[in-house]
């Protein structure tokens, strides 16, 4: 009969403390659960080293046509986007001053001649002659300039990209009375990092990607490199020239020219390792490390190939890096490799 009070009073004590126990034990296995985590081991590989600079596109020569003095506008030949060659008369200008400075040389000529006779005989100084003489020589160059002048000649086969005159207007000499500019070809400068100046050479082939024309690459050719570097921004100039032909691309369009550089072995990782840190754009990616803890390490992105990324630095070959589980991961976490 004791023995009967005793076991019922046990068995619903013991019951309780176990149920009492049970939600405590669940949740102390839960916090120290190790997170899972599926991880890739990462290789080196030989990457092409594209890299992408940007430039205006520029012509290839641009001349501003104007007479060499202020001077009326008798006619205009050519509108702005008329194709000239070279040689043909863009304008021609008044030629009123050449008319009365024909008539001035023509009148010298005869008082000379008159002063010659006087000279041979005696009947005039050396000094006058001589000065008779060289103001008709001045004449004639005054007279051979103003021709030149009078008619304005493209000295290039381009395009007239201005006019900032009509005919009868006095050329004052703040503008050029036409631009010409030789769009084929075209050329872009580009300013390149310091770190590639070994590797820039002349005649190196490039593409050049214009925003009007989206993705269409226009091939391009290294026509100079500067020899020297600029030690404020730490780059060197390098010209670029692309032939034209079709006269699409024309001065004033941004271009992203992209050069490659050669291969070179960096470490590729997949895009699912890599994580973005919130507020700032720098990437990091956990690498697990051999006592089965991740560290968090930050990595510098090159070129994104397909679903991979080029890491520059931050990686060696070999490394295991997380590419699944990476929300319930710290810095220095122990975690559980699954396949």
């Amino acid at each position: 009969m004791r023995t009967d009070k005793l076991f019922k009073f046990i068995l619903p004590t013991a019951f309780a403390l176990l149920l009492s126990c049970t939600p405590g034990e669940k949740k102390t296995e839960e916090a120290t659960a190790k997170p899972k985590v599926k991880l890739q081991t990462v290789r080196a590989e030989e990457v092409e080293q594209y890299r992408e600079f940007t430039a205006t596109v520029e012509a290839a020569v641009s001349n501003k046509i104007a007479p060499q003095a202020p001077v009326r506008i008798r006619t205009l030949h050519v509108e702005v986007g008329d194709h000239v060659s070279k040689g043909q008369i863009l304008a021609v200008m008044d030629a009123t001053n050449l008319r009365q400075l024909e008539i001035q040389i023509s009148n010298q000529e005869t008082e000379f001649k008159r002063i010659d006779e006087l000279y041979k005989i005696g009947g005039v100084s050396q000094s006058t002659w001589e000065a008779q003489k060289t103001a008709i020589e001045v004449a004639r160059e005054t007279l051979e300039n103003l021709k030149e002048n009078n008619e304005l000649p493209s000295p290039v086969a381009g395009m007239v990209t201005a006019r900032n005159y009509d005919s009868g207007d006095m050329y004052s000499g703040a503008l050029p009375v036409y631009v010409v500019e030789q769009i084929r070809p075209v050329k872009l400068l580009v300013h390149v990092s310091e770190s590639y100046f070994t590797k820039v050479k002349k005649g190196m082939e490039v593409d050049v990607r214009l925003d009007v024309y989206g993705d269409e690459a226009f091939a391009g050719r290294v026509h100079l490199v500067h020899p020297t570097i600029d030690p404020a921004t730490r780059t060197f100039p390098v010209e670029v020239r692309i032939p034209n032909n079709d006269e699409r691309i024309r001065p004033g369009m941004f271009a992203r020219v992209t050069m490659n550089f050669g291969a070179r072995g960096h470490v590729v990782a997949p895009d699912l390792a890599i994580v973005k840190q919130s507020g700032s754009g720098d990437r990091y990616i956990y690498l697990y490390n051999p006592d089965g803890s991740v560290t968090y390490q930050k990595v510098e992105l090159g070129r994104r190939l397909g679903d991979r990324y080029e890491i520059l630095s931050g990686l060696e070959d070999g490394n295991r890096v997380v590419v699944s589980g990476q929300s319930r991961l710290t810095n220095g976490m122990e975690v559980e490799v699954v396949n």
